[in-house]
């Protein structure tokens, strides 16, 4: 591109960050970092009334948990009303605005007779008209007036080519003066907001489709202050399985940044799935480097149609979108173990599972265990939580492994017990002596391996499935697991209780 690129991520800090507004920031960053150029934080907390600090920190601290780095700012635009309102009394000056003095129960009264006669509701226009002694004599009364953009009454269309949408045009007709700025002297957001963008050198405005009613309005503003118009690329809307929008209000925290992070999320993993709520490479690749989606990343790619949030409440194994579960998975299994023992340190020292040795003498085993349980996890919760018995003797047991697996069996009672005998007496403790002694035990008894070795399972992991079981013994090590062995009667005899 001949200019330099500059884009803004313009969130309203009334609330947490939420993924809609974290999928803007995403788009806008991977398309300034694609073109070498800069992406602006503009804080827009000119709603005096619902913005507050706890939510500028929870943006600032989401972006970055993400990875997003912004280039200039945090700006506040509140910084800038005297701007705001300036830009105002130019276009009142320059005569591409006006003040208008109706009242809100006048506006209702047209309302309704437009309503009544079948027309469009549009302001029609009556201030529009005063003269410059009508405007004096009202304003020397002290009546309360607004601010209307004068929109050109011309022939034809006003338009611009989205790079999402294609083409979009609006007679000017059909378009009426609207305020810019309220009866309490308050500019509104699409004055600001243009004002803000033009001070910003801003080029292309990347955002959802539900600005799509304010662009058409803002492009005549920006014409009206003489500024070149910049490039618009309007995103899909993200929906919920009954295609309602997603929102803050609707769905809750399952919506905001800080679940994922909460919930054990990887922050580049969720980056990676918001990137594909609306935007494909034109395959059917999924997972994306950093450096490899900022050079797939197009503005042509992005998607038309609204996408789906295929958010499932009441499902404990998917809690959100199963294709972010599973993308979150895709990055436990194959991100350096180092990378991985680092983001689980701090739910370790919550579960009271940390030890200082797992950076010091213990360190390779913790990393060895860390990556032999990983393959069947889905977030980095379950470390300290489905692999706490590698951890800590105080684990849960899953109610399914134990009917499955142990209650089903009651010679188990004995047969476990026996069996940890056997194996205290092991010279060595490694795969080979542990798999020899518990096959021939099996063997002994004279009955099928899986009743065992899933028994053994269900017991001393507490979970149905895992690593192969000879490598789970040798992690937890031989006096934790003859231990837990022989208290399998104890087991049985809470049986009640644990199936609860």
């Amino acid at each position: 591109m001949s200019e330099e690129v500059i884009v803004r991520f313009p969130p309203s800090p009334t609330g947490y960050l939420h993924i809609g507004g974290a999928r803007t920031a995403i788009y806008n960053w991977l398309f300034a970092r694609k073109h070498h150029g800069k992406m602006i934080l503009r804080i827009e907390d000119t709603d005096a009334e619902r913005s507050t600090e706890e939510s500028i920190k929870g943006i600032l601290d989401g972006l970055t948990w993400l990875g997003i780095d912004w280039d200039e700012g945090p700006y506040f635009q509140s910084q800038f009303a005297q701007d705001h309102i300036e830009k105002a009394h130019h276009l009142l000056d320059t005569g591409k605005a006006y003040k208008c003095f109706c009242t809100r129960d006048e506006l209702e009264a047209k309302r309704k007779a437009a309503l009544a006669a079948k027309k469009d509701i549009k302001y029609d226009e009556t201030c529009r008209h005063l003269s410059p002694e009508e405007v004096a004599k009202r304003e020397a009364k002290g009546i309360p007036y607004v601010i209307r953009f004068k929109v050109p009454r011309r022939e034809g269309v006003i338009g611009y080519t989205d790079k999402v949408l294609g083409r979009i045009e609006k007679a000017y007709k059909d378009i009426e003066d609207f305020v810019i700025v309220r009866s309490n002297g308050r500019p509104l957001y699409l004055l600001c907001n243009v004002v803000d963008d033009i001070r910003d050198g801003i080029t292309h405005i990347i955002r959802g489709q539900d600005h799509l009613t304010n662009t058409i309005r803002q492009i005549l503003i920006y014409e009206a202050l003489g500024a070149k118009v910049p490039v618009f690329a309007h995103m899909p809307l993200t929906l919920d399985l009954q295609k309602r929008k997603i929102s803050k209000r609707t769905h809750g925290e399952v919506v905001s940044v800080q679940f994922y992070r909460e919930h054990g999320f990887i922050p580049w993993a969720l980056v990676n799935f918001l990137v594909l709520l609306g935007w494909s490479p034109g395959d059917d690749r999924e997972i994306f480097s950093k450096e490899e989606l900022i050079q797939a990343f197009s503005l042509e790619r992005i998607n038309k149609s609204n996408s789906i949030f295929n958010y499932r409440p009441g499902d404990p194994k998917f809690f959100t979108d199963p294709k972010a579960i599973n993308i979150n998975a895709h990055y436990l299994r194959t991100m350096p173990i180092k990378e991985i023992a680092h983001m689980v340190k701090e739910d370790f020292k919550k579960e009271g599972l940390w030890d200082e040795a797992y950076e010091g003498e213990k360190r390779q085993w913790f990393l060895d265990t860390l990556n032999m349980i990983r393959a069947r996890f889905h977030t980095l919760k379950d470390f300290a939580t489905l692999g706490r018995a590698y951890f800590s003797d105080k684990y849960p047991f899953d109610p399914k492994a134990l009917k499955k697996h142990l209650f089903k069996h009651e010679n188990l009672r004995k047969w476990l017990p026996e069996l940890a005998e056997r194996l205290d007496s092991l010279e060595y403790w490694n795969e080979e002596s542990t798999e020899q002694a518990i096959r021939a035990f099996i063997e002994e008894l004279g009955i099928k391996a899986g009743v065992i070795i899933n028994g053994i399972r269900a017991v001393v992991t507490g979970q149905p499935k895992g690593p192969g079981i000879f490598d789970v013994l040798v992690a937890i090590g031989k006096e934790r697991v003859v231990d837990r062995l022989k208290k399998v009667p104890e087991l049985f005899d809470r049986k009640a209780e644990l199936l609860t």
